[in-house]
């Protein structure tokens, strides 16, 4: 686990963290229940103080008890309650029925769903489904979810939004688009990536008090890195240095017409700090990266034979941005791993060579998006993003080399842990910033060459990534972001 990291479970390891809490801590599942909706109301009072009216809507599951608790908190509060139940009530188990009989003794009541929900409503309560959910949502239950998204009012989940499988982080039928979403004991692992991001909002964590004992008994090796960079050191370059003390990245791509992918992979390990960058490209426009960047040293490959002169004069390679798959992009390909035993960094057209052709790759840093990770396993793109934690794992296993599975919650799988990235936003889908993310962890790698500590380093640069794409979009929007308006960014993060 690394400094910089929390923990993440998956649904069946915090209901067994719950029942740990239970019967070896002494801590009642009605306490419980109580703390989780004590926290939600604290939360939902610090993000909408001038709340007035209230709607908690309950499932017949723990989830619903937390709402009862909700809703009595909002009543003893001063608050205009309002509470519509789903789900047959004689099913309810002893500790919501407690939640709910307390809340009725008060002088709440409840009502049943009648396909709308009330306009005049400040702030909606989702506590219908729990982590339980594994079949797609229907009747009264999907139509409830489409009212509530469609309502203007803003939306709390409570522990998970409705309608989202807690372990794969995917919308079953349809779920809940929450603007915060609370969650308690374990952070579950769907909540960070996939649709998780989409349908959680802002994700504020409680333990409800559950000892450090009770989590040593459930370990894990998922875990979430916090959204920033200050767990990483950052080292102050000696006086008397020079650029040989900083690495030398080789990007090799750009096929008649790609040029631009290779000239951005190779700009970004510049700007995050390597000393040299060579570009082997196409000999059509070699010349071409030169004039865009003088800094960048470029050759063109007439003959892919020519790689042989260079590979052993450089530090790691970036293998892959704008490769194509031609004969040319072919032969380049071959030629790496017949000569190469320096460290790779593979992406693009690469990977799709690579699931075509068997080769080791353990000394390399694999980053596919779901589209090459898909190729890669030899399954569709639709079941790599079904269970997106399954496929990383999976691609480690098959490959024994660190992967970056790309996308909406990013994900790290090294040395049988992984780990979530939870920074980046919408904006980065645009072409080109899987470039600049080889050549930042190109770069890193190179400029920490002694180092084998390979899981903070990959970590690290995806984390930089992903947050010079957030300044990027704080200071001029998520629309119309380049790929290469990161670069100012990339440099004032990577100096801290």
């Amino acid at each position: 686990m690394l400094q910089q990291s929390n923990p993440i479970f998956t649904a069946q390891q915090t209901r067994d963290l719950d029942n740990l809490t239970i019967s070896k801590a002494g801590i009642s599942g009605l306490s419980l229940m109580h703390r989780a909706g004590e926290f939600t109301w604290q939360v939902l009072l610090n993000q909408w103080q001038n709340c007035q009216h209230v709607l908690v809507l309950c499932g017949t599951g723990n989830n619903g008890g937390d709402g009862y608790v909700i809703a009595l908190l909002a009543k003893q509060a001063g608050k205009q309650v309002s509470i519509i139940q789903l789900g047959n009530v004689e099913s309810q188990s002893d500790d919501a029925l407690t939640c709910r009989l307390e809340m009725e003794k008060n002088g709440l009541t409840i009502e049943k769903f009648v396909g709308n929900l009330p306009d005049q409503v400040d702030v909606i309560v989702d506590a219908m489904f729990g982590t339980g959910l594994k079949r797609a949502v229907n009747g009264e239950w999907f139509d409830i979810i489409q009212a509530i998204n469609l309502h203007s009012a803003p939306v709390i989940a409570v522990d998970i939004p409705s309608g989202l499988h807690a372990d794969s982080g995917c919308i079953l039928g349809d779920a809940v688009i929450a603007d915060v979403t609370t969650t308690f004991i374990g952070r579950k692992q769907g909540l960070y990536t996939n649709d998780g991001k989409q349908c959680c909002g802002e994700i504020h964590f409680s333990d409800l008090g559950v000892p450090d004992d009770i989590y040593k008994r459930i370990p894990t090796n998922h875990y979430c890195l916090k959204p920033d960079l200050s767990g990483f050191a950052h080292n102050k370059r000696n006086k008397n240095s020079h650029k040989g003390n900083f690495g030398h990245v080789l990007v090799i791509g750009g096929d008649v017409g790609m040029s631009g992918a290779v000239t951005m992979a190779a700009c970004a390990a510049l700007r995050s700090g390597c000393g040299l960058v060579t570009v082997a490209t196409h000999p059509d426009h070699a010349a071409l990266v030169n004039v865009y960047q003088p800094e960048i040293m470029s050759i063109g490959l007439h003959n892919p034979s020519d790689l042989e002169k260079i590979i052993h004069k450089v530090d790691i390679i970036v293998l892959g941005p704008g490769l194509g798959l031609s004969s040319w992009s072919e032969n380049v390909f071959a030629t790496v791993f017949k000569h190469n035993v320096k460290p790779l960094v593979v992406d693009a057209d690469a990977l799709n060579l690579l699931s075509k052709h068997h080769h080791d790759v353990s000394n390399a840093v694999l980053t596919p998006h779901p589209g090459e990770a898909a190729a890669l396993l030899g399954v569709s793109t639709v079941d790599v993003q079904k269970d997106r934690f399954f496929a990383v794992n999976a691609l480690q296993n098959k490959y024994h080399c660190a992967i970056v599975l790309k996308g909406a919650g990013s994900l790290i799988s090294i040395n049988k842990s992984v780990y979530v990235c939870i920074a980046g936003n919408p904006g980065m889908a645009t072409a080109g910033m899987g470039d600049i993310l080889s050549g930042i962890i190109a770069s890193l790698l190179a400029q920490n060459r002694s180092s084998l500590n390979i899981d903070e380093i990959v970590c690290y640069a995806v984390m930089l990534h992903s947050l010079a794409g957030d300044k990027v979009a704080k200071q001029n929007g998520e629309k119309g972001m380049l790929a290469t308006d990161l670069f100012p960014q990339v440099r004032a993060l990577i100096n801290g």
